[in-house]
């Protein structure tokens, strides 16, 4: 009967393996709200996972004697095992948000059909066979407090459990199932009675083997060569009437440095709205991070042949494929040509309602280097370029994707004596339109990972910019899997359990 408990718990992963972990940052980079439209969805999606793990979840065997008066037997020792679900329905099933509590849990009016092994032991006889049993009147109701520890992991705990079941009725089959069947009604108390002894324990059980896996979940996530993301949750969730609130740290790190930002992040409110199941606001704080992470990983500063650039120009782009050679014959060389770009510091990130802009200020730098020789730099120049950013849900990424809006070029007095400031300007932000932005965008497409459980994907989503923040209004869809993992705490799937974890207890 465990079973009936698995909607609950998928209605929590629902809200937990979106994110994890902290509590010393005032404000949180990434906010997370589930409706109770997650919850109605988390019910009607669990019924579609019960049904595939049903059939592969034994219960425990039932055991006990009891005396037969009408056949003058004083007791008789019975044993079912090897107790498999088949059929089963819970047609009143709910889960409800608990202000400041959880979620609470309620099914009534279950059925479940069910087959057994079985043994029976007395003075008289002792025999063994199989047996068919239909429980009816299945009911449970208990809350689930949702808290976090101290390492900033997710916790469930159940509280106020009360499960029964109000009808058995035992069918045996073989050869003596005439007789055995006509005292079967005498053993259907016992059994009611001992199976309502274990439903509690038993679905107590599988939230403490929840509980397991949640405290092995890593809460730092490998987003590249460079950094790490940080879904810690900051503290124990919000519950109101109508959603649950997570709040996130939702900064990123140097890969070897796990020092937090010079900065602080600000406070955002999500709006009030309940369309979708999930909304999930991304703030200003979070790409900052990701900016100065990757800054101070040096994620930023890239060398890039002259074959490197080309193979990235666009075609018919009005002879941008021969800019390299013409500034080539500027100097009147013939050595290869190498391009150096570092970001002087790191891009500086803004969102405004509608606007979410990148501006990069960096060097580049023209070398040229012959055989056996050290690089030699031919001209060194400062430029800011202020990019747009587009943003689109791919599966379960945030994909972003660059594109230029101005390029301003400056050189140093000393270079000025022979260079025209224009003419370069013109040449550079052709090679960064045309050459550096697809690269860019090629590594872009890896994306930031949104975290869902595993078969769960986002359904008709949209992303909006805000003040200070992105607003991602989502639903979601459980994907029926070819063949399921026999127990519902299977955690391979999620996208947290990647990475490094720091493993000390959060302040």
């Amino acid at each position: 009967m465990c079973t009936m408990m698995v909607q609950v718990l998928w209605g929590c992963f629902l809200l937990w393996n979106v994110y994890i972990s902290s509590a010393w940052i005032t404000h949180p980079g990434i906010k997370a709200r589930a409706t109770q439209r997650a919850l109605d969805y988390g019910v009607q999606a669990g019924m579609e996972m019960i049904e595939q793990m049903a059939k592969e979840r034994n219960l425990p065997d039932l055991n006990g004697s009891e005396s037969l008066e009408f056949l003058k037997v004083d007791y008789v020792n019975y044993n079912f095992s090897n107790i498999k679900i088949h059929a089963f329905s819970f047609p009143n099933t709910s889960l409800a948000f608990v202000p400041g509590v959880g979620i609470k849990a309620l099914t009534n009016h279950g059925t479940a059909n069910i087959s057994t092994n079985w043994e029976v032991k007395s003075p008289l006889f002792q025999d063994s066979g199989g047996a068919d049993l239909f429980l009816s009147g299945v009911y449970f109701t208990g809350i689930l407090n949702l808290a976090r520890n101290d390492f900033g992991q997710p916790t469930v705990e159940l509280q106020d459990c009360h499960a029964q079941v109000s009808h058995a009725h035992v069918s045996f089959s073989g050869e003596l199932s005439v007789l055995y069947n006509s005292f079967a009604e005498p053993m259907e108390k016992p059994i009611l009675k001992n199976l309502n002894e274990m439903l509690c324990p038993i679905i107590t059980g599988e939230v403490e083997a929840l509980n397991a896996n949640l405290s092995m979940l890593e809460v730092l996530t490998k987003i590249d060569n460079y950094t790490l993301l940080d879904y810690s949750l900051m503290s124990s969730p919000e519950i109101t009437e109508n959603y649950i609130d997570l709040n996130l740290k939702g900064v990123f790190y140097p890969l070897e440095n796990l020092t937090d930002p010079p900065f602080s992040p600000v406070p955002f409110v999500l709006p009030e709205r309940s369309d979708s199941m999930l909304y999930i606001g991304i703030s200003e704080y979070f790409f900052r991070s990701a900016s100065f992470a990757h800054f101070a990983a040096g994620a930023f500063n890239v060398t890039l042949s002259t074959k490197e650039i080309s193979s990235h120009l666009v075609r018919n782009s009005q002879g941008v494929g021969n800019i390299l050679s013409r500034i080539a014959e500027i100097y009147i060389l013939s050595q290869p040509f190498m391009i150096r770009i570092m970001a002087t510091e790191p891009p500086v990130i803004s969102l405004l309602p509608g606007n979410f802009t990148l501006d990069i200020p960096a060097s580049i730098m023209l070398l040229t280097q012959s055989e056996n020789s050290t690089a030699e730099s031919i001209v060194s120049m400062d430029f800011v370029a202020s990019t747009s950013v587009s943003l689109v849900i791919l599966g379960q990424r945030l994909i972003c994707s660059l594109s230029l809006n101005r390029f301003r070029l400056s050189l140093p007095e000393s270079n000025h004596n022979n260079i025209e400031v224009l003419r370069f300007e013109n040449i550079l932000s052709s090679i960064l339109h045309f050459g550096v932005l697809p690269l860019a965008n090629a590594k872009l497409q890896q994306g930031f990972p949104l975290p869902s459980p595993d078969k769960i994907s986002f359904v008709n989503s949209d992303v909006e910019v805000l003040e200070h923040f992105l607003l991602i209004s989502t639903d979601l869809k459980y994907e029926t899997p070819v063949k399921q993992q026999p127990s519902f705490y299977g955690w391979e799937g999620l996208n947290l359990i990647n990475g490094q974890w720091r493993g000390k207890p959060v302040p």
